[in-house]
C-alpha cells in the first residue's frame, strides 16, 4: 500500500483530483493507493474555510477505484484537534492558509501508517511515484528537496515542505512534529509550518531537486510543484499558476506533456459539477 496525505478545505478538490490523476497515469505499480485528506471547519476565520465535502471525497474515491478497486480516499476531520492545538495561535493568519498546519498532526491521528508521503495539492507527477516513495528513509525523520528560493535566501539546506516522505516511527521517537507544534503555538514564523519542521529536524535526507521542482520541468523531473514563483517578463512579478489553470499552463509555461492528465481532469470536473446539480446523464 502506498500512503499519501493531502490537507485542505473544499477548494483543494481540483488539486487533489489532478495530482491523483498524474499519479495513476505516470505510475506502473500495481500496488494500491490510500489517500488521506486532513480537513477542518474554521469558518470563524474566513467563511470559505469549510471542510472538503463528503460528495467531493466520494467522487475522488470513485475516480481512484476506476484505476484500482483497492484504492481508497479517506477524509479525516481534525477540527477539534486543530482548535485544541492551534486555535488563535500566532501562525493562524500566516502567509498561507491554516490548512497547511494540518500535516503537523500526522503523529496524533490514529491509524496513520509508518511511511507516509505528504503532498501539497499543487503538484503533478511527471514520472513514476515509486521513484520517490521507495526511497529508504529508515534512518531519517523524512526526506525532502531544497526550497528553490529558500536555499539561496535562508540556508543551503532549507527544505520545501510541499513534498515530505515521512518516517512516522522515527518522527515519534525524536518528537519532530511535537516540537514543530510547540514552535507554531509560541512564535510567529515567516513560513509557518515549513520553518517549524525545518527548525525541529534532527536528521533529514536531502533529495535531488527533481523530486520537488518548483520552477522548471525537465525530462528527469519526478514532481513538478506549481508553487508561487518569480517571473522576470514582461516585468518582474510573482504569480501563483496552478496546474488546474489549464490555459495558463499552455500559454505561460508552454507545457503540453500533462495534457492527458489535464483533459481528463476537465472532463471529470464537469462530470462532478453536473452530478452535483442532478442533471448529468
Amino acid at each position: 500500500m502506498i500512503n499519501i496525505l493531502f490537507s485542505g478545505n473544499e477548494k483543494v478538490f481540483d488539486g487533489i483530483l489532478t495530482c491523483m490523476l498524474s499519479i495513476f497515469k505516470r505510475s506502473t505499480t500495481k500496488e494500491p493507493f490510500r489517500f488521506f485528506v486532513y480537513t477542518m471547519d474554521v469558518s470563524r476565520i474566513k467563511p470559505e474555510y469549510t471542510p472538503i465535502s463528503d460528495s467531493q471525497i466520494t467522487f475522488l474515491n470513485e475516480v481512484a477505484q476506476k484505476y484500482n478497486q483497492e484504492n481508497v480516499v479517506i477524509k479525516v476531520d481534525v477540527t477539534e484537534l486543530y482548535e485544541r492545538e492551534f486555535g488563535h495561535c500566532p501562525n493562524e493568519s500566516a502567509y498561507c492558509s491554516p490548512y497547511t498546519l494540518l500535516r503537523l498532526f500526522a503523529d496524533m491521528v490514529e491509524g496513520m501508517p509508518e511511511k507516509l508521503l505528504y503532498l501539497d495539492v499543487d503538484i503533478l507527477f511527471n514520472r513514476d511515484i515509486t521513484l520517490l516513495y521507495n526511497i529508504d528513509v529508515t534512518d531519517y525523520e523524512y526526506a525532502a528537496a531544497r526550497d528553490h528560493y529558500g536555499k539561496y535566501l535562508l540556508n543551503p539546506n532549507y527544505i520545501n515542505a510541499g513534498v515530505l516522505l515521512l518516517n512516522m516511527k522515527k518522527i515519534r521517537e525524536t518528537g519532530l512534529l511535537k516540537k514543530s507544534r510547540k514552535l507554531i503555538k509560541e512564535k510567529k514564523l515567516v513560513f509557518a509550518d515549513q520553518s517549524a519542521v525545518y527548525r525541529s529536524t534532527t536528521r533529514k535526507k536531502m533529495l535531488p531537486q527533481r523530486f520537488n521542482d518548483q520552477k522548471f520541468l525537465h525530462k528527469h523531473t519526478v514532481v513538478r510543484h506549481f508553487s508561487k514563483r518569480l517571473f522576470y517578463l514582461p516585468y518582474p512579478h510573482t504569480d501563483n499558476i496552478k496546474q488546474w489553470r489549464v490555459s495558463d499552463i499552455h500559454r505561460i509555461f508552454r507545457y503540453y506533456v500533462f495534457d492527458d492528465i489535464l483533459y481528463e481532469y476537465l472532463y471529470l470536473k464537469k462530470k462532478y459539477e453536473c452530478e452535483s446539480e442532478g442533471d448529468y446523464e
